[in-house]
C-alpha cells in the first residue's frame, strides 16, 4: 500500500464495498461504479481482495452526501487523485471547523466547495 492509501486508512473509521453502497442507495452495483466514475462518489482499492471502498460518511440517509459530487469535481479539476480527494475530505480543517466531509454531512457545503474552489489557485 502506497504512504497516502496507509494514512486514508487512519483518517476514515468506516468503508462499504459496492454491494453495500448499492443496497443503502437502494442502487444496482453496476450503477454505483458508475457514480464513483461520474466523481458523485470516491473510492479507494483496499484490502486483501483489492476491492474498491467508499467510506461509510459519503452517504447520509440513503443518498449521497449533499455537495459532495459538486466538490469532488471542484478537487478532480484541481488535479487531485481519488487517494488526495479522501485525504482532504477527511482532514480536519480549522477554518471550518472539523473535516471537510463533516461539514457536508452538516449542509455546509458553501464553505466546503470555497475552500476547494481556493486549492486550484
Amino acid at each position: 500500500m502506497s504512504t497516502i492509501t496507509d494514512e486514508i486508512e487512519g483518517l476514515v473509521q468506516s468503508w462499504l464495498n459496492l454491494p453495500d453502497v448499492a443496497q443503502q442507495l437502494g442502487i444496482d452495483p453496476h450503477r454505483a461504479r458508475q457514480l464513483i466514475r461520474d466523481h458523485h462518489l470516491v473510492a479507494i482499492r483496499r484490502g486483501e481482495n483489492n476491492a474498491l471502498a467508499v467510506p461509510a460518511d459519503c452517504i447520509q440517509d440513503g443518498k449521497v452526501v449533499k455537495g459532495l459530487p459538486g466538490t469532488l469535481t471542484v478537487l478532480a479539476d484541481a488535479g487531485y487523485s481519488d487517494e488526495e480527494s479522501l485525504r482532504w475530505l477527511h482532514t480536519a480543517d480549522d477554518s471550518l471547523p472539523g473535516t471537510p466531509i463533516a461539514a457536508l454531512r452538516e449542509n455546509r457545503g458553501t464553505e466546503v466547495k470555497r475552500r476547494a474552489q481556493a486549492l486550484g489557485f
